[in-house]
């Protein structure tokens, strides 16, 4: 399993701005590829959009930032869980972990 953590913001969010100052790190620590898509990004955001809009069809419920844990993200993916809004690093890590546990003990 190659899991990655994709992080749908916008350059205009203040909590995404302020995410970004630890969440890639704390992705990076506990072994997970960080993919950061900017809402204004096209190009990046055309590549990932399927994955988002698989979760969030018409993207109404989405937060922001929206971070989805999601294996081979660049082939035939499968959405693990996600994390919504902004979050102290510590909660944020605590989160992410949750749902890497919970998605190992689901494989044994």
């Amino acid at each position: 399993m190659s899991l990655s953590v994709i992080k749908f913001s916008s350059e205009e969010c203040g909590i995404c701005h302020k995410m970004s100052f630890y969440d890639k790190k704390v992705v990076e620590e506990l072994g997970l590829l960080f993919i950061d898509v900017k809402m204004q990004d096209t190009a990046t955001y055309r590549q990932y959009r399927q994955i988002l809009l698989r979760q969030y069809p018409d993207k109404s419920q989405m937060g922001w930032p929206t971070y989805i844990i999601c294996d081979s993200p660049e082939a035939e993916f499968q959405i693990i869980g996600e994390v919504k809004g902004g979050h102290p690093k510590g909660e944020f890590r605590s989160r992410i972990q949750e749902l890497l546990d919970s998605t190992a003990a689901n494989q044994n």
